[in-house]
């Protein structure tokens, strides 16, 4: 890979980014282009499946524009279970893309549940029924799109996550295929016979005819078209990777014992496991990735609203930004017994949760907009910390920290709060791209270059010791908060 470049593009939910690395592993170029997200009913979220699309040229155009380099590759994360549906013969979709935030499926999830039919989704997938995963989502594409069933007949429908998308306009059609960790979170691809599972299709009501084919994350998956891109055509694509997983392999974990966190929208915390893990603890049991060598397995926890349970105070409290709402919540020394449960698109991981709605808690006369604001920051860590506790109950291991990316973990208060919380170190990476550098470094591989690229210098943060007390109080109210909110709403343990 003598002075060959990659581009990684990371697709997120709330932008594209691109980072261009050279054969040193090193960074030295990026790009970014934002998305915009629909809610067109309560508990419904949508993006353009061409603006998502759009997002990646424009992404890729700019890293092009920055200066006369030689790609030797192409490397692709992606937000995951996110659904789309298109026509193979147009190569236009069918239907908005429909988010992993989406609960429009929520109820037929629960009425699956209350047949029984859990149990046998678990065993298969190591997912519990649930209306973030596509499986529902495309099941009610063919119950709502009239288009679909045509296309269906017509041997023309395409279903995807977004690396299949993004994979099908990159090379003109001629590609349409996923890799084992994007199709481990769809809730229809068997994670231990690793294919497709026509039992679960037939479950769920979906066509196995219209889904990817499944390969290894380092597998080639074809070329750039010619004028599909600003590159040149012919350039491979070299990985694809689910962008949490892509973190998770970006930080350079490749055994069992720390915990990636990433803080965006929302959050996936991820462990490896030394074998499949089927969670008794409300987790996911998912593939981290698979290359040549093999299959690695992972236990997942995903937290719905985490991060944009900043924007949202922020927004009701009057405040510019996030930003502004982190340094009001310095002004106080605690919340003074507020305390806030982001479930803002229901509960997710561990608890699962769709009935209940974001509460506050604890307000008294004497309680202040910053008392809120610290209960918001609070939260996040809070929930957080619940999954990870999880997943040492479910490997009955300790875990020796947390390794932090994602947007709001820029916050240096945030990331002492999950310290302390913890009761662990926080180590977070030097760069905000650890999605886009993991795939980057998996591409790498391919071409024979550096294993590993550079994601700067790590902050390090220690729980402190005085924090111990705020600790219990926190972590009390949290517990009997969400005991009396689940009470008359409790699902079955995930």
């Amino acid at each position: 890979m003598s002075g060959g470049h990659v581009i990684a593009v990371d697709q997120g939910t709330t932008n594209t980014k691109a980072i261009l690395v050279n054969a040193a592993g090193e960074v030295v170029a990026k790009a970014s282009a934002p998305l915009r997200t629909s809610y067109p009913r309560p508990g419904w979220a949508e993006q353009s499946a061409e603006d998502i699309w759009s997002s990646v040229q424009d992404a890729i155009a700019d890293i092009v524009r920055s200066g006369t380099f030689d790609i030797a590759g192409l490397a692709i994360a992606n937000q995951r279970e996110t659904l789309v549906v298109w026509d193979a013969k147009t190569g236009s979709p069918i239907a908005p893309a429909i988010l992993w935030q989406c609960r429009r499926t929520a109820r037929a999830c629960e009425a699956m549940i209350a047949e029984g039919a859990d149990p046998v989704v678990v065993e298969a997938t190591g997912l519990s029924i649930n209306a973030l995963f596509p499986a529902s989502k495309l099941a009610w594409v063919m119950e709502n799109v009239p288009e679909a069933r045509t296309l269906v007949a017509a041997g023309r429908l395409k279903a995807g996550t977004v690396d299949s998308w993004l994979l099908y306009k990159l090379t003109g059609g001629r590609q349409f295929a996923t890799d084992h960790s994007n199709a481990s979170r769809t809730q229809l691809f068997n994670t231990g016979r690793l294919r497709w599972d026509e039992d679960l299709c037939d479950l769920f009501g979906v066509p196995s005819s219209v889904l990817p084919e499944v390969r290894p994350s380092d597998s080639r998956f074809g070329v750039v078209a010619e004028g599909a891109t600003a590159l040149e055509g012919g350039v491979p694509i070299l990985a694809m990777m689910g962008d949490s997983h892509a973190a998770l392999y970006g930080h350079g974990v490749h055994a069992p014992g720390l915990v990636k966190a990433t803080y965006g929208t929302g959050s996936s915390l991820m462990t490896l496991t030394p074998e499949r893990v089927l969670s008794r603890n409300g987790l996911s049991s998912t593939i981290a990735w698979s290359e040549r060598g093999g299959i690695a397995y992972a236990l997942e926890g995903n937290i719905t609203v985490s991060g944009q349970a900043a924007a949202f105070a922020a927004e009701m409290l009057g405040l510019a930004d996030a930003k502004a709402l982190s340094a009001l919540a310095q002004t106080v020394p605690d919340a003074a017994g507020v305390t806030f449960l982001p479930a803002l698109a229901g509960l997710g991981a561990p608890h699962w949760n769709d009935n209940v709605s974001g509460t506050i808690s604890g307000m008294t006369l004497a309680t202040t907009r910053a008392h809120v604001a610290r209960a918001t920051l609070d939260a996040i860590a809070l929930q957080v910390s619940d999954v990870f506790l999880a997943m040492e109950k479910d490997i009955d291991t300790r875990l020796h920290g947390l390794l932090a990316d994602g947007g709001a973990s820029g916050n240096d208060f945030l990331m002492q709060l999950q310290a302390d919380i913890l009761d662990r170190p926080v180590m977070r990476s030097g760069e905000a791209e650890v999605g886009a550098i993991g795939v980057a470094a998996m591409a790498m591989q391919g071409l024979g270059g550096s294993s590993s690229v550079s994601e700067g210098q790590r902050s390090v943060f220690e729980p402190r010791k005085e924090a111990a007390r705020w600790r219990s109080d926190a972590i009390r109210d949290w517990r009997s908060l969400l005991a009396r909110l689940t009470s008359d709403t409790a699902h079955p343990t995930r």
